[in-house]
């Protein structure tokens, strides 16, 4: 059987995590079919490295830049000031933005105005977002209104609520919800939250790696290659074939990354 092609949204291939062998892992992403790897930034020296690592890798690896919540302190716009820079080196998106208020509120002002900033340059550039969000889905949604209509579009990365939630993202009507490794958890309720309000034309698979790999890998070091698991978890949630749901997905991928 040919293997379908796959696209992983999201994978973190720049980190310490792959240092020692990182060309094996993306070997092995691309013989499992998975050729198109979207690599998010999450401050400006992950920016530019990055934009170094992808050169190594075209048309298989693709660049983003952007301020991580969770990186936004007191020098936020020190460093936005310098990413934004980098900007016309990028192909795919800006990220990973967004809100994080899991652990603390310090910096939530500044993380408001960061926000605002990058979804301001996802107009002006045309780049869609890769947007994180933990524990700030009301005030992330209330910052993109203002800009829905003039909004390319994105990805609401690593989705893992309930059917309001997704509803709520669903209003923009360029996003999709990025779906990982945690759709094949015992616990998850994804697999009767997703088919049930979410089209297949909203989705793209992901894996956040390293972190949070599905099963049968939970507890490993997550990688691209992975993203398969998600795939098969997702093909039998809509009661797809696999094929389908890859050729869905790319499909999503092209439109919300690629098109203008």
């Amino acid at each position: 059987m040919i293997r379908p092609i796959i696209v992983d949204t999201h994978c973190h291939l720049d980190g310490e995590e792959y240092n020692s062998d990182r060309a094996e892992v993306i070997a092995r992403a691309v013989e499992a079919g998975v050729t198109r790897m979207f690599v998010p930034a999450i401050d400006l020296a992950s920016s530019r490295r990055i934009l170094e690592l992808c050169k190594e890798y075209p048309g298989t690896l693709f660049p983003m830049v952007g301020l991580h919540p969770e990186e936004v302190h007191a020098d936020w716009q020190e460093q936005l000031d310098e990413i934004k820079q980098l900007l016309p080196s990028v192909s795919v998106a800006i990220g990973e933005v967004g809100l994080d208020f899991y652990w603390s509120r310090e910096f939530e002002q500044e993380q408001l105005l960061a926000f605002e900033e990058q979804v301001r340059w996802s107009v002006e550039t045309r780049l869609p977002l890769m947007i994180h969000c933990r524990k700030a889905q009301n005030e992330m949604v209330s910052i993109l209104k203002r800009y829905r209509d003039d909004l390319p579009g994105g990805v609401f990365h690593c989705f893992t609520g309930n059917e309001i939630e997704a509803q709520e993202l669903l209003q923009f009507p360029r996003f999709v919800l990025g779906i990982g490794g945690v759709s094949t958890f015992k616990k998850s309720h994804l697999p009767e939250v997703l088919p049930a309000v979410v089209p297949l034309d909203r989705i793209v698979l992901e894996t956040d790696a390293p972190y949070m790999a599905p099963v049968p890998h939970r507890g490993q070091r997550n990688e691209p290659a992975f993203v398969v698991n998600v795939l098969q978890r997702l093909a039998q949630a809509y009661g797809i074939s696999e094929e389908e749901m890859a050729e869905r997905t790319n499909e999503n991928v092209q439109r919300v990354f690629f098109s203008e």
